[in-house]
């Protein structure tokens, strides 16, 4: 007798079988819910931010920021239409669910399906709060149900409010903007306070394809994402149908000129705080941490600043052969960078001429050794002969002799002049005989303590301006005429804040006096008359100023030092491979960028006088004698001085005799006097 086999009942096989599909279900839901991350980290969480810097004025020059360009504000700070735009478009069931939207998700499944793949996810707003903060964006069914499960947990834990916000200030439109402040700035130059309803129905739209429906791009796009969210607006009752035709046909400028590149103000100044910021706080900090950097910089003076390079440098660079330019401009009595101009073109050249590159100052040098000889009590009026001279200098393999022959930029030479004469027209000879009685070591003190930071190489050619410096240090340092004799350090940056506006950095000025007062007075007095009668003559304006022009060795630099009371500003041009220009570039080109300049920027400054210089006496004299001129003393020989009161001569011409005024006297090349015996008239 065979036995037959018995027939499990199908119900038994249906229900082991849905206890084997339950068991791995559960197996996969307990290792979701292992690996799933503490949400509590929310609370701790600070997405990567931009750091603004901002001018003096309050303006944004730029926006630091590495793979994210955020800027993080709170719900209140965000437009209600944008609010309504992006639950309506993205979940319009956001005040009702408590993470997940079964709806949705079945709505999305069909559409799959239909589809035969994955185009819609039925993700509500805190589902993809939860991916994008903690999940990978692969569609897959385990990455799904660990978003819903996440999603449940934020929803246990935190407000619809704080979700909202965490959202929009999470998600990424385009441009490598990400949050609603960073995409309303970009889009639309404007804060997400202030965005009506057609600028938040555009960027709802963006939220599915922020590359594909930029309106930059693909303005087509945009527009039919924008009139589908203005409709989803009117299906959930968000807006009436009026207000939604007037958004639905607003013209919206998207100029290109919202996608600015680095520092579109003023790029050089920014990439010298950049250089300083990290130097501090590092890249990690100042890329991503949101920072508030606010500097000196006045847009308006900066926007004169460029506009005058860009103009002198294309209508007159090839007529002077040069090819760049550079200006600072800063306030002496506090040290503010209120302008800084490296180049013509940041975006051809990042070198910035303003503060890296060193070049010689040429005669702009020459106040530092005048200033050296009135600390040692010489006179501005200290009579000094201007001719024709041989030096002994250290020999070296260039100069085995040991001797050296000067010359003056006009090749002349103009015998018996003061020191304030010297200076204005920026003879060489005479300051070098200065520096002769100055000392080398005590004008190289004079020009250190006044703010020259680079090498001074010693010698007697320190006059011409031979040493390498940076327009910035150049400008500082003539700060100090300007603020009579105190010196300020320059900086670009008045104060740092954290994102939290917690103060990291705030700048004190602080004040250092480095010259006599008086002294001071006296070198802004004789440097004004560069301007009125000397080699700066093209760059006189109609108030107190004081300058010095400067020019290089075969005509590869010139400069322009230039200030009133309360500005001063360095000018340079020339040519980055270092090549000739043309020899008047000094005194046709720098005084007339210096003039055109000032008097944008000084406009609606009031009018400020120096200080008058004190113990110095006018006196009539005979270039001659050096003394006080006689009855006799031919009028080529009398000159106006002025001296320091002990200086002044106690007797008269005893050179000049009755009958000698009928007579022209010379000084020849070695300083005898030699008469001419024609009648002089």
């Amino acid at each position: 007798m065979t036995r037959k086999k018995r027939k499990l009942p199908i119900a038994k096989v249906i229900l082991f079988a849905l206890f084997i599909m339950i068991a791995g279900a559960a197996g996969v839901f307990l290792q979701i819910l292992s690996q799933l991350p503490d949400i509590e980290t929310i609370e701790s969480y600070l997405p990567s931010e931009t750091t603004l810097i901002l001018s003096s004025d309050g303006k944004t020059l730029a926006r630091l920021h590495r793979e994210e360009n955020r800027q993080v504000v709170s719900l209140s700070q965000i437009s209600p239409y944008m609010q309504r735009a992006v639950i309506s478009t993205e979940d319009p069931s956001f005040y009702r669910h408590h993470g997940f939207d079964l709806y949705g998700i079945f709505r999305a499944t069909v559409k799959n399906l239909a589809y035969g793949r994955v185009v819609e996810g039925g993700s509500t707003i805190t589902q993809q709060l939860a991916r994008n903060l903690f999940l990978n964006r692969r569609k897959t069914m385990i990455r799904k149900l660990a978003e819903i499960l996440i999603a449940m947990q934020i929803e246990r834990k935190y407000t619809k409010e704080e979700i909202l916000e965490l959202y929009l200030n999470q998600i990424y439109l385009g441009h490598n903007a990400y949050g609603i402040e960073s995409a309303a700035r970009l889009y639309f130059n404007k804060t997400a306070a202030e965005l009506d309803l057609a600028e938040s129905a555009m960027l709802a739209g963006l939220i599915r394809g922020p590359e594909l429906y930029s309106p930059y791009r693909n303005f087509k796009g945009a527009k039919l994402r924008q009139i589908f969210v203005l409709n989803k607006l009117l299906e959930h009752k968000l807006v009436d149908e009026r207000d939604a035709k007037i958004a639905a046909i607003k013209t919206l400028d998207f100029s290109p000129k919202n996608l600015k590149r680095f520092g579109e103000t003023a790029p050089y100044f920014i990439s010298y705080i950049l250089g300083e910021l990290i130097k501090e706080y590092g890249e990690e900090t100042v890329y991503h941490s949101g920072l508030r950097v606010y500097t000196t910089l006045d847009t308006k003076m900066q926007a004169a600043a460029e506009a005058v390079i860009t103009k002198f440098v294309s209508e007159e660079g090839e007529r002077y052969k040069f090819s760049q330019a550079a200006l600072v401009s800063l306030d002496p009595r506090t040290g503010y960078i209120k302008a800084m101009v490296g180049g013509v073109d940041f975006y051809e050249s990042k070198f910035n001429r303003a503060t890296q590159a060193k070049r010689q100052p040429g005669s702009s040098f020459k106040p530092f050794v005048y200033t050296a000889a009135m600390e040692q009590g010489i006179s501005p009026g200290e009579i000094i002969l201007d001719s024709p001279t041989t030096f002994e200098v250290f020999p070296n393999e260039w100069n085995p002799e040991g001797t050296w022959t000067p010359n003056n930029f006009d090749k002349k030479f103009h015998g018996a002049v003061t020191l304030r004469h010297a200076l204005e027209k920026s003879l060489n000879i005479p300051a070098i005989k200065i520096l002769e009685r100055v000392g080398i070591h005590q004008a190289i003190a004079t020009a250190k303590k006044m703010g020259i930071t680079s090498h001074i190489e010693p010698g007697l050619a320190i006059p011409l301006g031979v040493s390498d410096v940076t327009l910035l240090e150049m400008t500082s340092a003539y700060g100090v005429f300007a603020n009579s004799g105190i010196r300020v350090e320059p900086t670009a940056i008045t104060k740092i804040l954290n994102r939290d506006g917690v103060i990291l950095y705030k700048h004190n000025i602080k004040e250092k006096r480095v010259l006599d007062t008086n002294i001071a007075a006296v070198m802004v007095d004789m440097m004004k008359g560069v301007l009125t009668r000397g080699t700066g003559v093209r760059g006189r304006i109609s108030r107190p100023a004081a300058a010095k022009t400067g020019t290089t060795e075969e005509f590869r630099d010139a400069w322009f030092m230039g200030f009133v009371p309360q500005l001063v500003t360095g000018i340079w041009v020339g040519n980055d491979d270092n090549t000739s220009m043309d020899g008047i570039a000094e005194v046709g080109v720098c005084p007339r960028i210096w003039k055109e300049y000032n008097k944008i920027v000084l406009a609606d400054e009031p009018i400020i006088n120096f200080p008058r210089p004190e113990g110095l006496v006018k006196v009539k004299i005979c270039t001659v004698s050096k003394k006080l001129v006689n009855d006799y003393c031919p009028s080529k020989y009398q000159k106006w001085v002025t001296l320091w009161k002990r200086d002044v001569p106690k007797s008269s011409c005893d050179v000049h005799k009755p009958g000698d005024n009928l007579y022209e006297f010379e000084i020849d090349e070695s300083g005898e006097i030699k008469e001419n015996p024609e009648v002089w008239d």
